[in-house]
């Protein structure tokens, strides 16, 4: 697997411009990685089944 140096992020459009709360995620094939735009060094990895899976429920409103 990649290091987080190695990936290309992408920024939430829901994050603000003026850079307060700001999600990022890098995908590829067999994981999604997601960070705090305002900390790079913390990111935590998932596998994208469990991602799709997380989508599906944020955007039917569930909880978790």
């Amino acid at each position: 697997m990649s290091t987080a140096d190695n990936l290309t992020w992408f920024k939430s459009s829901y994050s603000g411009s003026q850079g307060g709360d700001c999600v990022e995620v890098a995908a590829q094939p067999s994981a999604v990685h997601v960070r705090d735009s305002k900390n790079t060094g913390l990111n935590f990895t998932v596998m994208s089944g469990t991602w799709a899976a997380f989508l599906g429920l944020a955007r039917r409103g569930g909880h978790i």
